[in-house]
């Protein structure tokens, strides 16, 4: 007898139909595969105690502060560990308990409803002169040129924009923005490169989305994520998918001192906030985006590609724009040139975690990345 140790990255499912097991068994038993981990605050004493022995009667556990057992403190937080298959047990039994056990329940079921998407690679072009990183900026056929390249190595998605949105930017107006873009759009659509891939617009402005949708362009990647009625007008009638991105305050002061109660569950709040609004307007395709590092610290931005698993109670494509900025500098210094490889294992690590779509400078080695990713996922 022989014994292979398995890494726990793989895709289980396949797993066992090359093992031939039937197909309840694999559902089944996939839901046992992998471990989760739910951090849950602000617990009244008597649900953690009741949570904690409902847990280790299935088999889960529940990790809590010392003195919980005699009620030390009236409110505390605790960590959950459990597989698939004992959040769904758990959904269903903490429904009937008190101390808000049935919010809890209810919370805990939204994660049962993942769901998976395709990966996206999201080419970045600029059509302006203040983008932080030289190389994605480009003018009228020169800019086509490079569409085309990008659409050759790999790209689902060229997402164009004529505005810098790095720190300290200031908005340079509707007009400015529509002159610099409109050269580039008309070459997209006179040349009918919107019938070879999909064109986002990186653009707030309804005067310049009304142009570019006007023209073939099929998404509305909104930095400031829908704060703009119009543009909920505008995605509706053009049936344009909207990336409702978050960003704390704008990009002139974002990172002026960005705080949060907690990263993760403020941008939790923004999205059902912004997803309400969507619905409200008739918006169908979404997809959401953190914002790393619009309004954040560095330990902000890694503990959102770190957990952004979190997010996918949403059921929506998540969007991860780490392209060669600045937080790669604090990490290891550097200057943007050379921000590839910290750009790679970013996008990477926000993929492992649930990202589907990465806006990026280098489609090439992003795709040779992405590739071997998959690659390595279906061994």
């Amino acid at each position: 007898m022989k014994v292979k140790r398995l890494s726990n990255d793989i895709d289980i499912k396949t797993y066992l139909k090359k093992l031939g097991t039937d197909k309840g068994g694999i559902d089944i038993l996939s839901s046992k595969h992998k471990h989760y981990l739910f951090y849950i605050k602000d617990m009244h004493v008597g649900a953690a105690n009741i949570l904690k022995q409902d847990a280790l009667s299935i088999g889960a556990d529940l990790a809590v502060p010392d003195g919980v057992i005699v009620a030390k403190e009236k409110i505390v937080d605790g960590i959950l560990i459990a597989t698939k298959k004992h959040i769904k047990i758990l959904s269903q039994k903490e429904k009937a308990q008190p101390f808000g056990l049935k919010d809890l329940a209810l919370k805990l079921s939204e994660f049962l409803k993942e769901k998976e998407f395709d990966i996206k690679i999201m080419g970045v072009i600029n059509a302006n002169d203040d983008s932080f990183f030289e190389g994605s900026r480009f003018k009228g056929k020169d800019a086509v040129f490079k569409i085309e390249k990008m659409i050759a190595d790999g790209a689902d998605i060229i997402d164009i924009g004529a505005v810098s949105s790095r720190p300290g930017a200031e908005y340079v107006g509707e007009e400015e923005e529509l002159k610099r873009i409109k050269p580039i759009v008309d070459e997209i659509y006179k040349t009918k490169l919107f019938e070879k891939t999909v064109f986002s617009i990186d653009s707030y402005s309804p005067k310049v989305v009304s142009y570019v949708l006007d023209r073939g362009f099929g998404i509305v990647n909104d930095i400031t994520g829908l704060r703009d009625d119009e543009i909920c007008k505008l995605c509706a009638s053009y049936n344009a998918t909207a990336v409702i991105m978050h960003m704390q305050n704008d990009p002139k002061t974002m990172q002026n001192n960005p705080t949060y109660d907690d990263v993760i569950l403020d941008i939790e709040e923004f999205f059902k906030e912004r997803l309400e609004k969507a619905k409200a307007f008739g918006i169908d395709d979404i997809v959401l985006d953190v914002g790393i590092g619009f309004g954040k610290t560095l330990e902000h931005n890694l503990e959102l590609i770190k957990h952004i698993s979190h997010f996918k109670k949403f059921r929506l494509p998540l969007l991860v724009g780490a392209s060669r900025k600045s937080m790669i500098d604090k990490i290891f210094p550097s200057d943007v040139k050379k921000r590839l490889s910290g750009t790679l294992t970013l996008h990477l690590k926000a993929l492992d975690e649930g990202a589907s779509i990465l806006r990026v400078h280098d489609v090439y080695e992003h795709k040779q990345a992405v590739e071997i990713y998959k690659a390595l996922k279906d061994v």
